[in-house]
Parts: structure tokens; sequence; C-alpha cells
């Protein structure tokens, strides 16, 4: 009886451990990609792309270049979003509010180079 429930439950196991390395590759990959400047948070946090649903809102914003932990708690608390909240788990207020504060900041940036 055991046997016949492990044989089972391991075909699952495997399916889930799949996907979760499919979503840090696709992960690591977006982090890279906004690091490099290919890609902006705002839009990640505007289209929210499958393998950012779970991501926390601060692990996106730390991707970027210059972002650290005090940077990054400070704006969410200006905005009222948890540190750890998830992306996909934003509401549309909280979305919009993100992603205009992050354009702005990247539109300054661009006109001070």
């Amino acid at each position: 009886m055991h046997s016949a429930a492990r044989s089972q439950a391991a075909p699952q196991h495997i399916r889930a451990l799949e996907h979760a390395n499919r979503v840090r590759l696709a992960r690591a990959e977006l982090k890279r990609r906004i690091a490099a400047g290919a890609i902006g948070a705002a839009d990640v946090v505007a289209r929210s792309p499958w393998e950012a649903e779970t991501m926390s809102v601060s692990e996106l914003l730390m991707s970027q270049k210059r972002w650290g932990r005090a940077r990054c708690r400070r704006l969410l608390v200006s905005l009222g979003v948890p540190e750890n909240k998830a992306l996909g788990s934003l509401t549309e207020r909280q979305r919009t509010a993100l992603a205009q504060v992050l354009e702005a900041r990247t539109a300054v940036l661009a006109e001070a180079v």
C-alpha cells in the first residue's frame, strides 16, 4: 500500500521540482534583464509576467542597479505596500501607483543623463 502511494506521489513531486526550476531560471533571466536596463521594473509591475507573479515586490525592486533594501523600503512605505507582497497579489491601485512612481524615477534619471 505504501509503495503504491509513493509511486503516485513521485511523478507529482518531480513535476513540482521541474516547475520550480523553470520559475527560478525565468526569474534569474528577468532580474538580469532588469539589471542590464533591457526592461524596466515599471514594465514588469504593469504587465506582471508569469515568472514574476509570486516574486516579492522588494525582490523585483532590488534587482535594479543602485536599489538596496533602504531605498526599496522607503518607496514601498510611501505607497503603503508591504515589502514581501507578491507582485501577482497587488491590487490594481497598488500596481498603478508603483508603476507610475517607477516610470517617473526612470524619466528623471533619463533627463539627468
